[in-house]
C-alpha cells in the first residue's frame, strides 16, 4: 500500500468520525427526526397501573393547579390596587438572539409580551403600560405609559433586533424617572424579562436598587437563562417576584402571573378619593389638534370634560390639566377584583351517595358530564347555588366571566316571581 491510499484512507476515517460526532449532537439528523427531539413528545407518557404507556391528562393537571392558585388567593381576602403603572423591560441584548427556545429567545419573549398585554388590560382596564429595551450597554424606551395595547404591540414587533449587552442599571434609572412623575394613588411596578447572564453597568447598582425601595416601586424578573444574585437581591429589596424559566411554557405562566392586580402596599393601602373625568366621544369629521400625538386629527378621539382637549385612548390622563380620564365600562370591570367569585366546591364522584342524582350536563355549556360508560366525570359544584359545572366553565367563570350563572338565573327568576306577585 502506498502512502498516498493509507493517507486518503485517514482523511476518510477522520471524516466518518466527525459524521457520527455531528450525528451525536443532533445536526445529522433528518427533518423529522429533529422535530420529535425538540418536542420531547417522549415526556408527555405516563405508566398506568397495569403497566401499559397512556397519554398524560393536562387538561387534568392544568385544572388541579389552577384550582390550587384560587384557594391560596381566596383564602384571605386582600386589598389590591387596581391602579397600575407598569413598566416591561426587555432583553434584547446578543443573548436574546440565542435559540434555546424556537426560534430565538427574543421571538417567545416578544410572543408572550403581546399576548400578557392583551390579558393585562382586560383584568386592569384602569392601567397603564410602558415599554423599555436594554440593548447596546443602554436603555431605550419604546412606549410611555398609556392604555392602547395595539400601539404597545405595534411599538415592540418593529424593534425586535438584538445586539450588545445589557445594563441592568440603566434601565432602572430609565424606570425610576418616569414612574417617580406618577400619582401615589397608583402602584408602581416593573416586570423584567432577562436573558443575559451579566449586566455591564455603569456605576453602582446597589444605590439604583435603594432608590427604586425608597420610591415604593415594585421590581420583578423572569429569567431565561439562569438565576443571577443581583436580579435576586433586587426583587427581595423591592418586594417583587424572581423565577427562572424552564421552558416556553413555563415563561407564559410565570409572565401571566403578574396580570391579576397584586397586593396593595401597606402605605398606599388608605382608601382615599380620585377626581376622574368622564369624556364624552368627539364628532365625527371635526378637525382638532391631539394633545397626545401634538398634531391634528380628523373626527374620533374623546374630549377632557374640565379643558376640552382631544385625547385618543381611554384610559389615560390628560396631557393639559392632568385629570386622569376613564369610562364606566373600565370601572365596572375592575368591580370583579373587589368582590371576587366564590371558589367552586370539588365534586368526587366516588364520594357521592348516589351517581344518579348528580347532574348529567354542565349547567353552563351543557356538554356532558359523564365518562364513557355513563360513570360520573370531573365536575365542581357552586357552594351557593348548588348547580354543577364542568372544568372549562369553571376556568372561565372564575377568570373571564366573574358571575356565576347559576346564581344570576337564581336571581333573575326570584325577582320576575316578586314582580309578578
Amino acid at each position: 500500500m502506498s502512502r498516498q491510499e493509507s493517507t486518503n484512507e485517514g482523511t476518510k476515517f477522520k471524516r466518518g468520525d466527525e459524521d457520527e460526532d455531528d450525528e451525536e449532537d443532533g445536526k445529522g439528523r433528518e427533518a423529522w427526526e429533529r422535530t420529535y427531539a425538540d418536542e420531547r413528545s417522549w415526556e408527555s407518557l405516563q405508566e398506568d397501573e397495569s403497566g401499559l404507556l397512556r397519554p398524560i391528562d393536562n387538561k387534568t393537571l392544568y385544572h388541579a393547579q389552577y384550582r390550587r392558585r384560587l384557594r391560596t388567593s381566596s383564602t384571605t381576602r386582600i386589598q389590591k390596587g387596581l391602579i397600575r403603572y407598569l413598566y416591561i423591560v426587555i432583553d434584547l441584548s446578543r443573548a436574546a438572539g440565542e435559540t434555546d427556545y424556537k426560534p430565538s429567545r427574543m421571538v417567545v419573549v416578544a410572543r408572550q409580551v403581546e399576548a400578557f398585554i392583551r390579558e393585562f388590560f382586560d383584568q386592569n382596564p384602569l392601567s397603564q403600560i410602558g415599554l423599555l429595551t436594554l440593548k447596546d450597554g443602554v436603555a431605550n424606551s419604546l412606549t410611555d405609559l398609556g392604555g392602547s395595547p395595539e400601539s404597545h404591540i405595534k411599538a415592540l414587533m418593529g424593534k425586535l433586533t438584538s445586539s450588545g449587552d445589557a445594563s441592568l442599571q440603566n434601565g432602572l434609572d430609565l424606570v425610576h424617572s418616569h414612574l417617580n412623575q406618577m400619582p401615589t394613588y397608583g402602584h408602581r411596578e416593573v416586570l423584567i424579562l432577562y436573558s443575559s447572564l451579566n449586566t455591564c453597568d455603569p456605576s453602582d447598582i446597589m444605590e439604583t436598587i435603594q432608590k427604586c425601595k425608597a420610591s415604593k416601586t415594585r421590581c420583578s424578573v423572569i429569567g431565561l437563562s439562569a438565576e443571577l444574585y443581583i436580579c435576586k437581591y433586587l426583587c427581595q429589596e423591592t418586594g417583587g417576584s424572581y423565577y427562572v424559566a424552564v421552558d416556553e411554557h413555563h415563561l407564559k405562566e410565570l409572565v401571566f402571573e403578574h396580570a391579576p392586580p397584586p397586593p396593595a402596599i401597606a402605605e398606599f393601602a388608605i382608601a382615599n378619593l380620585i377626581k376622574m373625568g368622564f369624556p364624552q366621544r368627539a364628532a365625527e369629521g371635526v378637525i382638532s389638534i391631539c394633545s397626545c400625538h401634538k398634531e391634528a386629527k380628523v373626527g374620533g378621539g374623546y374630549t377632557c370634560p374640565r379643558c376640552k382637549a382631544r385625547i385618543c385612548d381611554l384610559p389615560t390622563e390628560c396631557q393639559i390639566c392632568g385629570l386622569t380620564l376613564v369610562s364606566s365600562p373600565h370601572l365596572a370591570r375592575s368591580y370583579h377584583h373587589l368582590f371576587p367569585i366564590t371558589p367552586f366546591d370539588d365534586v368526587a364522584p366516588s364520594v357521592s351517595s348516589d351517581p344518579r342524582y348528580l347532574a348529567k350536563n354542565c349547567f353552563g355549556c351543557q356538554q356532558t358530564l359523564l365518562n364513557p360508560g355513563n360513570m360520573p366525570g370531573s365536575r365542581v359544584c357552586c357552594p351557593k347555588c348548588k348547580q354543577y359545572f364542568c372544568l372549562d366553565c369553571d376556568i372561565y367563570i372564575h377568570e373571564s366571566l366573574h358571575n356565576c350563572p347559576g346564581c344570576e338565573s337564581f336571581r333573575h327568576s326570584k325577582s320576575n316571581g316578586t314582580v309578578e306577585g
